[in-house]
């Protein structure tokens, strides 16, 4: 922060907000702040955080959410607050915190330029780390923290152990299929009954017919 220009006491001032993080409390004892509610914009933020944590109180979701006063955003657009969303528990499925898999914010004025009106829109947005979220539930799910993992919707798998019992098993499955139930066959006139098994424990199908 010095190298940007700020003397020391100013670096050494916004050096002790941002290590705090808490919730409601947080916010009260900031509120007594005199020095930080001088600021207009910062009197400002602290009063939306206190709804933004009145909604959350009325929702039954304070458990969920910190405000953690070191977090910060690359892009200058945003207009209010700012969020990630943490995952907790590692590929086992412990309390280990993952990291952030979700960020974004508020950012009104970005919208309003779109706007040939120039009208007011209030805008929130976020990103989510798809990559990084099937790579943790990959690896839960060979960890087994996911339990059995199934990959088919199939409720049903109709086999045979004779021959030329296609037909049959098209009849059985039509069957299934008119009563929403969903089923699969294998589709080769004369599949080995050993081949169904394995498919079935393969994909988790709960019920071979």
């Amino acid at each position: 922060m010095i190298q940007k220009g700020l003397t020391a006491d100013i670096a050494d001032s916004i050096g002790h907000y941002v290590t705090m993080k808490g919730g409601q409390e947080l916010i009260e004892q900031l509120s007594q702040d005199t020095k930080l509610t001088a600021i207009g914009d910062a009197d400002n933020a602290l009063k939306e955080m206190g709804l933004l944590f009145q909604y959350c109180s009325v929702l039954g979701t304070m458990d969920k959410i910190s405000f953690d006063l070191s977090l910060a955003r690359g892009l200058d657009y945003y207009t209010g607050v700012i969020f990630e969303a943490i995952l907790t528990g590692d590929a086992s499925g412990s309390d280990t915190n993952v990291g952030s898999v979700s960020g974004g914010g508020r950012y009104d004025e970005l919208v309003n330029m779109f706007d040939p009106k120039g009208g007011k829109l209030p805008c929130i947005g976020f990103s989510v780390g798809i990559e990084r979220i099937f790579s943790i539930m990959e690896a839960r799910a060979k960890a087994g923290a996911l339990g059995n993992v199934r990959t088919v919707s199939t409720s049903v798998f109709v086999a045979s152990a004779q021959k030329d019992l296609i037909e049959d098993r098209m009849k059985l499955c039509t069957m299934f299929w008119d009563a929403g139930i969903p089923t699969e066959m294998m589709y080769r006139k004369d599949p080995k009954f050993l081949n169904q098994i394995q498919y079935c424990e393969r994909e988790g199908i709960p019920l071979f017919f």
